[in-house]
């Protein structure tokens, strides 16, 4: 591993949980650290068998849901993964949802933004945690990297999420809308450099610098769509201070100018002391912040800081809230609504639209929240995808096979983790059944996509983008 950057370390000194010795050590030992987190959605099926070649090796201590492995397997040739039944996620990284338990009341019903959200970590987390009248805007500012987000929360099979590619200035169409906006900002990476060495040669004070001031722009630009009263969290995957405490301190600045009264106050939790997580309070305004150093905790450096928008002596009008119209461009017939609901649970429970011959179903009570932000966004994918109806039958959707709103009736047929395989690459299989058309192919009873069994083949519908490739 290269050395690390002697800029860096000079720049730590003086902050408060750093060791200089411990942290070039843990970074020069080689320890990788591989942590999951299952879907709740999907525990059923997800904690019958760990990830394949990967055994279980103890609890993320801050996270539901979180697990560490004994070893790093390959997670492409693990058909649960495809099957959405856990995440590859960041240790660390999970403290979100703590930061999330004890800011806000999750049984509520919430409008949460995950700003820059791709490939999907931080989204998927929030969405097992919020309620199920929560609406999630799932937001990828890069559009090259938008696909891979709409794929992640598609595995995920939660139909409360809309995923946008939007800039963030874009949402000051929102005035005063979200709960919760979650920015987990583009910085320098400093916080990677033990799992991701070649980001030691990509590391620069200047690229420090050029990291805060876009992280100022962002938080600009986010603000007016927090509510009065609303919570901010901010984080990092870097150690240095002007990308952390210096932000935190400018966002308190922010916060005062923006409502016009006082500091925007920052929240400070409560930890256990075995976690090891380290509680700063920055220079100018006294936030609290939140460091994860390697040599402290099991996981990879990440700071994490929460606000509260401060209540506004100046009514701020929020997003108009009348009934507006969900753009749809053709209409349904009843023949075609009949066609769907045996394929769902509770199909009353959601609406329906067309685009592009697909139909696409949302829960009801997001009617008005899609069309607020359809009016407002680009969006990229709205709740699940069904399929596409030809003479009166569904011809259903990737989406459908692996979401959590398909009805448990559906004909299925369990494989074998060689034969899931072979399906996921989109080879042909063998199907070794009396049943006949639409069938769900599981691994390890998770749906994993949908095949047609026909009088002489079985036809595979995984999507063609996604088939793995590795052999």
């Amino acid at each position: 591993m290269s050395s690390l950057p002697t800029e860096l370390i000079r720049s730590l000194q003086n902050t408060k949980g750093f060791n200089e010795e411990a942290f070039k050590a843990v970074h020069q030992s080689g320890i990788q650290i591989t942590s999951i987190r299952f879907n709740p959605n999907k525990l059923a099926y997800s904690l019958k068998a760990s990830p394949t070649g990967g055994g279980l090796e103890g609890a993320v201590p801050w996270s539901s849901n979180g697990y560490y492995l004994k070893e790093r397997p390959s997670f492409t040739l693990d058909p649960l993964f495809h099957a959405g039944a856990y995440y590859v996620q960041e240790a660390s990284s999970m403290f979100l949802e703590e930061v999330l338990k004890q800011t806000v009341d999750l049984t509520e019903p919430l409008k949460v933004l995950d700003l820059c959200a791709a490939p999907g970590g931080k989204s998927t987390l929030i969405q097992s945690i919020i309620s199920a009248d929560s609406l999630l805007v799932s937001n990828e500012v890069i559009k090259t990297r938008v696909n891979i987000l709409a794929e992640n929360i598609t595995k995920w099979g939660a139909a409360n999420v809309i995923v946008t590619n939007n800039d963030p200035k874009d949402f000051q169409r929102l005035q005063n809308y979200f709960d919760v906006i979650v920015v987990d900002a583009p910085c320098s990476g400093s916080g990677l450099f033990r799992k991701d060495p070649n980001a030691i040669n990509e590391w620069s004070e200047n690229n420090v610098a050029l990291c805060a001031q876009r992280q100022q722009r962002i938080l600009s630009d986010i603000m007016p769509s927090l509510k009065d009263g609303g919570v901010l969290v901010y984080s990092t995957c870097s150690y240095s201070k002007a990308e952390d405490e210096a932000i935190a301190d400018w966002l308190a600045e922010e916060l005062k100018l923006h409502a016009g009264q006082a500091v925007g106050k920052s929240i400070q939790l409560k930890l256990e002391a075995s976690w090891g997580i380290v509680e700063t309070v920055s220079e100018g305004s006294g936030s609290f912040g939140y460091r994860f150093y390697p040599d402290k905790v099991k996981g990879e450096g990440f700071f994490i800081a929460a606000f509260r928008k401060p209540l506004s002596s100046v009514a701020i009008s929020e997003v108009k809230s009348q009934k507006s119209k969900v753009k749809s461009k053709q209409a349904f017939t009843a023949k075609e609504i009949e066609a769907v609901k045996p394929f769902l649970v509770n199909a009353d429970n959601y609406f329906y639209i067309k685009q592009h011959e697909e139909i696409i179903a949302m829960p009801l009570h997001l009617q008005n929240d899609l069309a607020i932000i359809q009016s407002s966004l680009y969006i990229k994918k709205a709740g699940v995808r069904l399929g596409t109806i030809i003479r009166n039958e569904l011809i259903p959707a990737h989406d459908l096979a692996v979401s959590c709103i398909i009805h448990p009736s559906i004909p299925k047929l369990d494989v074998d983790a060689e034969t899931a395989l072979q399906y996921l690459r989109k080879m042909d299989i063998t199907a070794e059944t009396d049943m006949k058309g639409w069938v769900l192919l599981t691994a390890q009873q998770l749906p994993i996509g949908w095949i047609k069994i026909m009088p002489n083949r079985t036809n595979n519908y995984y999507p063609k983008d996604w088939r793995i490739l590795n052999k």
